[in-house]
C-alpha cells in the first residue's frame, strides 16, 4: 500500500506564522525572507491523559486538594529570592541571556549545590562535549557522584536517558541545539523549539522533575524562537550585564510560583559566580563626593530596595538639535522630565546636550526615580553638587508636583542603613511611622521646592 502523501507548508522563523504558500514578507510580523518550507507532521491521536499520567477528566474544584509545592533551596540565596523561595519540583525554568554572560556557569554551579542534598542532577549539553564540560567543572570546583553529564541533541535519546537515570533535576544547555527527529526543520527553528519545549514540559510535569532550559537571545535582547516559548514555561529568568563588567543581574520577568521583577546580583570571578550580599553598597562604592550631576535614589526591584547612583552631564550643544542619551533608564522619561524642568522651573535646557546614566549597569524603570533624575540634571546644569548624604525619592507629574510612591518605609530604612542623613520624599508620603535615628525626612510638594532645598543658591 502506498504511503499517504504529506503536505508541504511554509513557516515564518521569526513568529511561527504558517502559510500554504511561500511569501517574501511575513504578513504577521513583517519579517522578510523568513518563510521556510517544511513537511506537515503525520497526524496522531490526541492523548487522553494528563501530565501526571492520570486519565483526563473534569473534576469539581471543591474536590481538588491544594498542597504547597515543595521547594528545594540552593546554596545561593540570591537565586532562591529570584525563584520565589527555591526550585519548585516539577517546574520548568527558562534562563536567557547574551552569549558569554554566565548562564552555563550559573547552572553548573547550581547543579553541584543540588547534589549535596542527595538529589540527582542530569546536565545535558548540546554545545560542549562531556570532556569540555568536565574542564569547566574543574575550573569552578564542581564535582559530585550525583551529577551526571550527557552530551546529546536528539530529544528521543534525551528522553531515554532521563528514564534510565531518573534524575530529580534536568538542565538543557541549550534548547536551540535540541531537535526532534519527527520535525523536518533544522535545530533552533521555531517549530523545533516549540515541539522540544512542549515535550520537555510533559517530562517535567509527568515525572515531577524540575527542568532548567537555557535559551539564546536575539540581537534585540529577546529569547530566540517563538514568543510561545516564554508562555509555556513556569518561570523566565534573564541574565543581564556586560561581558566586560564583573557584575551580573539575574531578573525574573515571569514566575508562577513567586513575585516577578525580583533580581539577584552576582559577581563573575575566576571560580565562577559569587553572590553580592549588599548590592546597594556596591553600586555606590565609587561615587565621588562633591561631584555635580550625581544623586542617589532608592529603587524597588521586586521586594528589595536598592540604592543606585544617577549621573547626569549637561553641556551646551554644538549643533542645532540638542542630544539626549540615557543608559539604564527610559529615554522618553528623561525627555519628559527635562520638559517639566524647562516649563515649571525655568531651566533653559533646549540648547543643552543631556547624558544620563544609572551607574553599575542596573536598569531602572519605576516612577520613584523621577525626582533623583530631575535633581541630577539641575545639579549638572547649575554646576552645584548635592550633599553626599542626600537621597531623593519621588514621582514627578507634568504640572511639577511630587507624587506619592509605594513602600516608602522600606526605602527610607535602606537609605538610613547606608548612612544617608537627609531623604527627600513626597509630602503626601509623610505619615506616623517610626524614623531611623539621625535621619531627616524632607517632604516636598513641588519640583521647585525640592530644587530650592537640595540646591540652595
Amino acid at each position: 500500500m502506498a504511503k499517504a502523501k504529506r503536505s508541504v507548508k511554509f513557516m515564518c522563523q521569526e513568529c511561527g506564522y504558517e502559510s500554504p504558500k511561500w511569501m517574501g514578507k511575513c504578513p504577521n510580523c513583517g519579517a522578510w525572507n523568513q518563510m521556510v518550507e517544511m513537511l506537515e507532521p503525520t497526524k496522531k491521536g490526541r492523548s487522553t491523559f494528563t501530565h501526571t499520567g492520570e486519565a483526563a477528566a473534569a473534576v469539581p474544584i471543591t474536590k481538588i486538594t491544594s498542597e504547597n509545592e515543595p521547594r528545594f533551596e540552593t546554596q545561593m540565596p540570591e537565586l532562591n529570592r529570584v525563584l520565589g523561595g527555591g526550585v519548585v519540583q516539577g517546574s520548568m525554568v527558562l534562563v536567557g541571556g547574551d552569549p558569554g554572560i554566565g548562564k552555563s556557569t550559573l547552572l553548573l554551579q547550581v547543579s553541584a549545590q543540588l547534589t549535596t542534598t542527595g538529589k540527582r542532577v542530569l546536565y545535558i549539553s548540546g554545545e560542549e562535549s562531556v570532556k569540555q564540560t568536565k574542564l569547566r567543572a574543574e575550573r569552578l570546583l564542581v564535582t559530585g557522584d550525583n551529577l551526571y553529564v550527557y552530551a546529546e541533541t536528539n530529544l528521543e535519546a534525551i528522553q531515554q536517558t532521563i528514564q534510565h537515570v531518573k534524575p530529580d533535576f534536568v538542565i538543557i544547555d541549550s534548547i536551540q541545539t535540541v531537535y526532534h527527529p519527527d520535525v523536518t526543520s533544522a535545530a533552533g527553528s521555531v517549530s523545533q523549539v516549540r515541539e522540544c519545549t512542549a515535550e520537555l514540559m510533559r517530562i517535567a510535569k509527568g515525572g515531577n522533575i524540575a527542568v532548567f532550559i537555557v535559551g539564546h537571545v536575539t540581537k534585540e535582547g529577546a529569547i530566540a524562537g517563538p514568543r510561545l516559548l516564554e508562555h509555556m514555561v513556569d518561570t523566565v529568568l534573564y541574565f543581564e550585564g556586560e561581558r566586560h563588567h564583573a557584575y551580573r543581574i539575574l531578573r525574573a520577568v515571569k514566575n508562577r510560583f513567586g513575585s516577578t521583577n525580583e533580581i539577584g546580583i552576582f559577581e563573575m570571578r575566576d571560580v565562577g559566580l559569587v553572590e553580592v550580599a549588599n548590592p546597594s553598597e556596591v553600586f555606590l562604592e565609587e561615587r565621588l563626593d562633591g561631584a555635580s550631576g550625581s544623586t542617589v535614589v532608592v529603587s524597588m526591584e521586586g521586594t528589595r530596595p536598592i540604592l543606585v547612583e544617577i549621573q547626569a552631564l549637561i553641556s551646551p550643544t554644538m549643533f542645532g538639535n540638542a542630544k539626549r542619551m540615557a543608559t539604564g533608564m527610559d529615554h522618553n522619561k528623561v525627555s519628559l522630565i527635562m520638559a517639566v524642568l524647562e516649563k515649571r522651573v525655568g531651566l533653559l535646557l533646549q540648547n543643552q546636550d543631556a547624558y544620563l546614566k544609572a551607574a553599575g549597569g542596573v536598569k531602572l524603570d519605576e516612577p520613584a526615580i523621577d525626582l533623583a533624575v530631575a535633581v541630577s540634571i539641575a545639579s549638572s546644569y547649575n554646576d552645584k553638587p548635592t550633599k553626599s548624604t542626600d537621597c531623593f525619592i519621588g514621582e514627578i507629574g507634568l504640572t511639577g508636583e511630587i507624587r506619592r510612591v509605594s513602600r516608602i518605609e522600606q526605602r527610607v530604612q535602606e537609605a538610613a542603613k547606608l548612612g544617608f542623613k537627609r531623604i527627600f520624599i513626597p509630602a503626601n508620603n509623610q505619615g506616623e511611622w517610626k524614623l531611623p535615628k539621625d535621619v531627616e525626612l524632607v517632604g516636598v510638594a513641588t519640583l521647585g521646592e525640592a530644587l530650592s532645598k537640595a540646591l540652595p543658591k
